[in-house]
C-alpha cells in the first residue's frame, strides 16, 4: 500500500470504525471497543497529518508563484527550504502508517528499574535513571504510580518498579528496554578514578484483566510487615503482599500502600504485566526465530546506552547515536534519543516490508 492509498482510504476506514463504535453489543464488548478506541486515535492521527500535508504543499506553491513577484521574491525564497523541510517530514510520518499498528504500542506500561553491577555505584545510577524518567513522564504528562522499590540509605536503587499511565506510553518506553551502562567518578571514589557500572531497564505492556485471565487457584499469596531504609516506614502490621504465580514461578512483591489490599491490587497488575510479556515473547518467538533488533525481541541482556559523564556524552549503541548533551538528557529530554531510534527501527520495518 502506498501513501496515496492511505490517503484515499483513511476517511471511509474513520466512518466504518466510528459506525461501528456506536453498535449496541460493542457497548458490552470492552476488548472490541478498546480495540476500536485504538484505531480511531490512529486514523485520526493519519488524517490530521494528511491535512497539515496539504496545507504544507499549498503554502509551498504559493511561494514558488511569489518568486516572480519582483518586492516578494526574497521573502519567498527564505521560506520555501523551511516548507520543503516540513513537507519531507510529514510525508515520513505518512510513511510510518503503511506498518501494520502494534496493539501493545498504545497501552499503558510499568517500567523495571534494577542495580547492576557496580554495587552502591549502580544502586546511585539506578535512582539517577529513575529520576530521568519521572521527568520524561512530567514531559509528556503521564501519571506514574511507585509499585515498589527497594532504596538504599545513600539515595540508590536497588529495584524500582513504577506503572506509567499515558497515551502510546509503552510504545514509546520499549526502546528503553535493555542495560544502561555509567561511567563517572562515583561520589565514595576519593583517588578520582573513573568507574563503570550498570543497571538493567525492562519495560512492560500493562496488561488488562481482559488479556490475561489469572486462576486464583494458580497463585500463593504471602503477607509480611513492609520496611524502609534505616528502620524507617516500618509497618507493624502484613500490609506488604507476596505473590508467586505458580505455573511461571513468577514473583511478584508491594509494600509502598499502607493497605494489604492496594499492595495486592498494584502486585497483580505488574504479574499481568509479566504474563502479557511472556505471552508477547512466545508468540515473537514462534514468528521469527531470527529476529536482529534487540528492541523488537525483547531481549534485555544487552548494553544498549552508555552515559559518559566525564565527556557530557551519552550514545546509544543500537544505531548509533552520540550526543554530547547528558545534563538535558538526564533532565527527561529523552526526546534527543528516542526520536532518531523510533525513525531507524521505523525504516528498517518498512525496508523489510518492501522487500
Amino acid at each position: 500500500m502506498s501513501i496515496e492509498d492511505i490517503i484515499a482510504s483513511a476517511d471511509s476506514k474513520l466512518v466504518q470504525v466510528e459506525a461501528e463504535m456506536v453498535r449496541p453489543e460493542i457497548a458490552t464488548d470492552p476488548k472490541r471497543m478498546t480495540e476500536l478506541s485504538r484505531e480511531h486515535r490512529r486514523l485520526s492521527e493519519l488524517i490530521a497529518t494528511r491535512d497539515s500535508l496539504i496545507a504544507v504543499r499549498n503554502d509551498l506553491t504559493e511561494h514558488q508563484e511569489l518568486l516572480g513577484d519582483p518586492e516578494l521574491a526574497e521573502l519567498a525564497g527564505e521560506e520555501i527550504p523551511r516548507l520543503e523541510t516540513e513537507i519531507a517530514s510529514l510525508e515520513s510520518k505518512l510513511y510510518t502508517f503503511l506498518i501494520p499498528p502494534n496493539e501493545e504500542d498504545n497501552r499503558n506500561a510499568v517500567l523495571e528499574i534494577r542495580a547492576g553491577t557496580g554495587g552502591d555505584e549502580a544502586a546511585l545510577f539506578a535512582a539517577d535513571l529513575f529520576s530521568m524518567y519521572k521527568y520524561y513522564f512530567d514531559k509528556n504528562g503521564w501519571s506514574y504510580k511507585l509499585i515498589s522499590g527497594n532504596f538504599s540509605a545513600i539515595g540508590g536503587a536497588k529495584e524500582v518498579i513504577v506503572s506509567i499511565s499515558g497515551d502510546g506510553a509503552y510504545g514509546r518506553l520499549k526502546l528503553e528496554s535493555g542495560v544502561h551502562r555509567v561511567q563517572r567518578v562515583p561520589q565514595t571514589e576519593t583517588s578520582g578514578r573513573i568507574h563503570t557500572s550498570a543497571a538493567t531497564v525492562a519495560v512492560l505492556p500493562e496488561a488488562e484483566e481482559i488479556d490475561i485471565q489469572i486462576d486464583p487457584t494458580e497463585l500463593r499469596i504471602d503477607t509480611f510487615r513492609s520496611s524502609g531504609p534505616g528502620g524507617q516506614h516500618v509497618n507493624k502490621t502484613e500490609s506488604a503482599i507476596r505473590i508467586t504465580h505458580l505455573p511461571t514461578g513468577l514473583v511478584v512483591s508491594c509494600q509502598d500502600e499502607k493497605s494489604q489490599m492496594k499492595n495486592r491490587h498494584q502486585a497483580m497488575r505488574v504479574l499481568r504485566a509479566r504474563l502479557f510479556q511472556l505471552a508477547i515473547d512466545e508468540e515473537n518467538s514462534k514468528r521469527a526465530s531470527q529476529r536482529r533488533s534487540q528492541v523488537s525481541s525483547g531481549d534485555r541482556s544487552a548494553k544498549i546506552r552508555t552515559y559518559n559523564f566525564p565527556q557530557s556524552r551519552v550514545t546509544d549503541h543500537r544505531v548509533p547515536i552520540t550526543i554530547f548533551r547528558l545534563d538535558e538528557i538526564l533532565a527527561g529530554s529523552l526526546d534527543l534519543l528516542l526520536d532518531p531510534l523510533s525513525k531507524h527501527f521505523t525504516d528498517e520495518r518498512l525496508k523489510q516490508m518492501m522487500n
